[in-house]
């Protein structure tokens, strides 16, 4: 096999290209024609041709910046020389949206999963302790390790834990409006996670988010594996823990009579997202999950784009996707209060990409969104939800979520994900219980360098060893197996207590 290029081109009409590795200056690039006239470091971008100052410089065949200052053929295209600038995008609703090609149902992949009473399937087995405001994570955590420390669990092999969902909000906030309901849907979406066979919802009693009332605004019924109590009522700490643990012990029997079974493809819902981004996510780990995604929607399935910030600058590529005109104004309209909410809070929206992602060799918002949102695959969007909403359509969904990967996944297993999958350039490194992360890599040096961390190597794409659509297979069964049971190396090192992290808006008070 002939070796790759040093550099990679994307689209025949970019003019810039991405190094594969560190290229040193007056290295000669033949099939560009070009010579670098500097250092141009892995994952960075490089002129191919002239570029004159306010001109747009083009990846993917789309705007990603625009030139600060004159670039010269084999520069050095980054933060020094390009910058974001605003330019009408047609949203061209519909205009690519196409039947989807299903496969049959009696070929379609399966996987082994805990059916529950009510019909929705888990990929794990957890009983939960959910705080309903700060004042009672303690407490939780409290009631969680006892079951770690203890032994109990040995007796319930069927189970995969009591894991403690705490947060730090629930009080100093307003009883209505936005932050309020967020926290509502959030905590009521993770009650009703189909990974949890069993919850207890605690909360201290005087918060502003009563639990009585989130369980009139959601019409909840309480019942043998969904208890609620509050820490005043009880009489204080130890007598919480003490009663709540028996609660548990209670819950556990009934959970470990849960049996994987096999169930079809379609019953999966994976949340899609992306941490420590760099140069190379957007040509390999990112189109590589696209492609994954097309496969389960094929099968029936569904998968959930979120990150709102981050799809900033190519929501036109995904309301062409709009499987009606209804659904692409939506996701403009949460692109128009995101320009507001960043406004009125004296921010911006090219406040993306981090430090790591411009070390990385991502320079704009534009650069990182169209990256970001090859996540996505190419199949219809056909729904836009609310932060922390119940998703019911299947196929591919987006939800309007922050960028910060904890606030944005957490949304995500709220509003039903059962598996999380997280491509990384830098090395994310974070767990979502009670759904599994899975990890991919997009480039093979980062991957050997924290390989404990990362499930999928798509390296191998920028190493030329294997094409988008083969990794995108490697992920799609990556998803059945860990739907079926397989550890992830984020559970394997026990992440995921402390990512549960609400959206918070409005004022703390």
């Amino acid at each position: 096999m002939p070796s790759p290029s040093l550099f990679i081109r994307l689209n025949r009409d970019d003019n810039v290209v991405l190094a594969r590795a560190d290229i040193t200056p007056g290295t000669p690039i033949p099939e560009e024609g070009v010579t670098t006239a500097g250092h141009i470091p892995a994952g960075h971008k490089m002129a191919t041709r002239p570029i004159a100052q306010g001109e747009p410089i083009r990846r993917y065949n789309q705007i990603i910046g625009f030139a600060t200052e004159a670039i010269g053929t084999g520069e050095h295209v980054h933060v020094q020389n390009c910058a974001m600038g605003d330019f009408e995008r047609d949203y061209a609703f519909c205009a690519d949206a196409k039947p989807t090609d299903y496969v049959p149902e009696a070929e379609r992949a399966t996987f082994q999963g805990f059916r529950r009473a009510n019909g929705r399937v888990g990929t794990r087995n957890y009983i939960g302790i959910l705080s309903s405001v700060n004042c009672s994570a303690t407490t939780s955590r409290m009631i969680a390790a006892h079951f770690e420390r203890s032994g109990v669990l040995e007796q319930f092999p069927n189970v995969d834990g009591v894991v403690a969902i705490t947060h730090s909000t629930g009080c100093g906030m307003a009883d209505s409006g936005e932050g309020y309901d967020n926290l509502q849907r959030t905590l009521w979406g993770y009650a009703r996670n189909p990974n949890f066979a069993g919850v207890l919802m605690i909360g201290l009693g005087c918060e502003v988010n009563q639990i009585d009332f989130l369980l009139d605004a959601y019409q909840i019924e309480r019942g043998p594996l969904f208890q609620t109590m509050n820490i005043q009522n009880l009489g204080g700490t130890r007598k919480t823990v003490d009663h709540c643990i028996a609660r548990v012990m209670e819950m556990l029997p009934e959970a470990d009579k849960a049996r994987r079974e096999t169930v079809p493809a379609s019953e999966l819902m994976v949340a899609l997202q992306c941490g420590g981004s760099d140069g190379y996510s957007g040509i390999s780990a990112n189109p590589a999950l696209g492609a994954a995604v097309d496969l389960l929607v094929r099968h029936g399935g569904s998968a959930v784009l979120s990150e709102t910030p981050e799809i900033y600058g190519a929501e036109h590529l995904l309301t062409r996707r709009a499987v009606n005109r209804q659904v692409g104004e939506k996701l403009i309209a949460r692109i128009k209060w995101w320009e507001g909410y960043t406004s009125r809070n004296g921010g911006e929206m090219n406040n993306n990409p981090s430090p790591g992602n411009k070390r990385g060799g991502l320079t704009t918002i534009l650069e990182k969104s169209l990256g970001a949102a090859a996540k996505g695959g190419t199949t219809n969007l056909v729904e836009v939800y609310k932060y922390a909403e119940q998703m019911t359509a299947k196929g591919f969904v987006f939800m309007d979520t922050p960028g910060y990967d904890p606030a944005s996944a957490t949304g995500q297993v709220a509003g039903g994900a059962q598996i999380v999958c997280f491509t990384t350039g830098r090395g994310s490194v974070s767990g979502f219980k009670p759904a599994p992360c899975i990890k991919v890599a997009t480039n093979s040096t980062m991957y050997r360098h924290m390989e404990e961390d990362m499930d999928i190597n798509c390296g191998t794409i920028i190493d030329g060893d294997e094409t988008i659509e083969q990794a995108g297979r490697r992920i799609f069964e990556m998803f059945l197996a860990v739907a079926s049971g397989a550890q992830t190396k984020s559970e394997a090192q026990g992440f995921g207590d402390n990512e549960f992290v609400p959206w918070q808006i409005g004022a703390v008070m």
